[in-house]
């Protein structure tokens, strides 16, 4: 693998999760993302308290997200090789904390909108 291309990653996501599990979770991620801008532009601002809430979810979408990558790839923690693995594993943490922080924030928001 010389080039890092788009292309070379859609196919390494697709080789790890399989193809239909991996569009699931792109699928999904749009999904929440467009609720999340609809939940701002409907609301004119942010709920402090619902954010707090969203803030204390992120510990756990952040180990959720890594025990997952490592189940899909049938690896373990003792497994990790140098520095660059644990670059890697940390950026799957932060995804998966703010990821989860999104979809908290969000849910709270369609469920009980602002009066």
């Amino acid at each position: 693998m010389k080039d890092l291309t788009f292309g070379t990653l859609l196919a390494v996501f697709e080789e790890i999760f399989g193809t239909g599990l991996f569009w699931a979770m792109v699928s999904f991620a749009a999904l929440v993302t467009v609720g999340y801008i609809y939940v701002l532009i409907r609301d004119h601002s942010i709920s402090w308290r619902k954010f707090l809430l969203a803030q204390l979810s992120m510990p756990i979408g952040a180990i959720v997200s890594v025990w997952f990558v490592l189940l899909m790839t049938s690896s373990r923690l003792s497994d990790l090789g140098g520095p660059v693995d644990v670059i890697v594993f940390l950026g799957i943490a932060v995804a998966g904390a703010m990821g989860t922080a999104i979809l908290v924030y969000t849910v709270q928001s369609l469920v009980r909108p602002r009066r």
